[in-house]
């Protein structure tokens, strides 16, 4: 769960990106803002030579979903980091892109 500004915001809500048209899969994590205390992060793995940009995906996902849902940055990566049992792995992108870890939090 992300806490963006005292509010609760589910990656799997966010994750509805993988239903847009060009998109093979996506991740959203929260990671640190100065304002907000989190903010929502976007990870996107688009198909080859698929000409989706950022304000493609924020469009989509204001269309869909609450303002402060949305995502406020979109990362395209090549791959997601998974478990062996395919599972994706977050903490992996929290450290790699700065964000909190959740279990630190408790």
């Amino acid at each position: 769960m992300i806490i963006s500004g005292g509010l609760n915001v589910y990656s799997l809500e966010v994750e509805l990106l993988d239903q847009m048209q060009g998109v093979v899969e996506s991740a959203v994590i929260g990671t640190p803002h100065d304002r907000w205390g989190e903010a929502v992060t976007a990870f996107v793995i688009t198909t080859p030579g698929s000409p989706i940009t950022t304000a493609d995906v924020l469009a989509y996902c204001r269309d869909r979903l609450a303002h402060f849902k949305c995502p406020t940055r979109v990362e395209y990566v090549p791959a997601l980091p998974r478990t062996a049992t395919g599972k994706v792995l977050k903490k992996a992108l929290r450290k790699e892109y700065g964000g909190q870890d959740t279990a630190v939090l408790r």
